[in-house]
Order: C-alpha cells, then structure tokens, then sequence
C-alpha cells in the first residue's frame, strides 16, 4: 500500500491538550496552526511577560511530570479564538486563552490534575507569532505508525499513538524508517517538509491517553528496539501547502 497521511493533531494549550484535525494548510517556516501556540507557565517559570518570546520546556508545566494531562482533549473555535478542554476527572471547560478572567478559570480547572509537587501551574502564556515547540524552531512533529506499532508489541499491550503527541502520523512505512529521513525531504500533499531531528523521549510517553496514569515503559522499548529513547522525527516546512488525511507520502532524496 501506498504510504499516506493517517492523522494530523494539534496541541494548541502545550502539554494540555490534543484535537484532531483532517485537514490543514502547512506554512513555509511555520508551526501547524494554533499548535502549542499557548503553554502554561508554572509557578518559578522565567518567562517574561512584557518581552515575550521562545522558552525550553522547562518553563512550563509538562505531562512528563504531571501525567494526568495526557488525558486532556480538546475543540478549538478559531474563529471565536475559543478552546474546549475535557477530562475524565474535570467537567467540560471552554475558554478564550486570552481573556485573563478564562485564563484564571483554566488555572483553576487543570489545578486539580497538575502534580503541586513539580511546581504549581500559574499563568497561560503565548509569545505571539511563536509556538511553544520543545525546538528552538518552529517545527512539526512526524511519528511513523508502523514504529509505534513495534512498540506495542514489544511491550506486549495496547498504546494509542498520540502518547508521543505527534502533528503528523504516516501509515504504510517501514518501521523506524524514519531515522534515515534526517537531512532529507518529505512531500506530504502539496507541502513539503525537511527532517531536521529525531525527537528525544521523556516520561510524558509513559502515561495513558485514556487515564492519565503512568502504564507503560515507552522509554526502555525505546532504548531495546533502537538503542535510543527516541521516537519520531522533528521537520520544519520548506514549501506551502494544503495537507489532507489520506495524502500520499514520498521522501523526496
């Protein structure tokens, strides 16, 4: 079978939160639209207010240390600038992340689900034109389904793939295929993307997407399989372009 375009996710609240998409227009330069586009400072983070701009992970609140946040899902209204958030554990939540009094009614929602031991959640944050990628680029995450599929097995249990919170998810790969790609180029619908980087796993990856509990060692899989904690592969956009689920996907040499 043809390699394709399976899935496509965004994450518009970093670490809180994943929708699915079916369609999407990719941007030269550009992070998928709204993804990460805010993160959740906690309590010491060092971002900075009134020169807002790019921070590593470490300034905000992350799965890898409050699990629970893995089961987030989300529903954006782009166009009211509107995010729906919804937990197993939390009634339904819809916001504008702008608007500071649903900015207080978010810390108060996720307060709850976030581990106070790893620092307290504090304040919703974007720097505008800037996602809050885990690169200091704007990038776009890519996870083969036939490496998760490996995975699995290995672990000898059932995993969704959006544990590894990937943008894009291509079917019909050889497994780990994706390794090789760095340097080159994909061309996924009209778009066409370089693969800069593998991505580099944390404890986020161990959680359950449906519970938000710790249920499976992603990383020693990971390190048994391929001799890394790593899975999937960061890319930036080199050439504009309309993305649909079920495009075809050719690495271009």
């Amino acid at each position: 079978m043809i390699p394709h375009l399976a899935e496509i996710w965004r994450h518009p609240i970093k670490s809180h939160g994943r929708e699915s998409l079916t369609h999407v227009l990719l941007s030269e330069g550009k992070a998928l639209p709204w993804d990460r586009r805010w993160a959740v400072a906690h309590e010491r983070s060092c971002f900075d207010h009134e020169r807002p701009s790019w921070q590593p992970c470490n300034e905000f609140k992350r799965v890898a240390s409050s699990p629970s946040l893995q089961a987030i899902t989300v529903r954006c209204d782009m166009g009211y600038q509107r995010i729906t958030l919804s937990h197993p554990k939390r009634p339904d939540l819809t916001i504008d992340p702008d608007n500071h009094d649903d900015e207080l009614a978010f810390i108060q929602w996720v307060m709850p689900i976030s581990h106070g031991g790893r620092l307290l959640p504090a304040r919703l944050v974007r720097a505008p034109g800037v996602a809050m990628t885990d690169t200091g680029y704007a990038s776009v995450s890519l996870i083969n389904m036939n490496s998760h599929r490996e995975v699995a097995v290995h672990l000898g249990q059932k995993l969704s793939p959006q544990r590894w919170r990937g943008n894009l998810i291509l079917e019909n790969l050889p497994a780990f295929a994706e390794r090789d790609w760095i340097g080159k180029r994909l061309r996924i619908g009209l778009a066409e993307l370089e693969i800069r980087e593998p991505i580099t796993r944390c404890a986020a990856t161990t959680a359950s997407t449906r519970t938000g509990e710790r249920d499976a060692d992603t990383l020693g899989a990971l390190k048994a399989l391929v001799g890394a904690a790593q899975m999937g592969v960061y890319a930036v956009v080199v050439k504009t372009g309309d993305l649909r689920t079920g495009d075809a996907v050719e690495v271009l040499e």
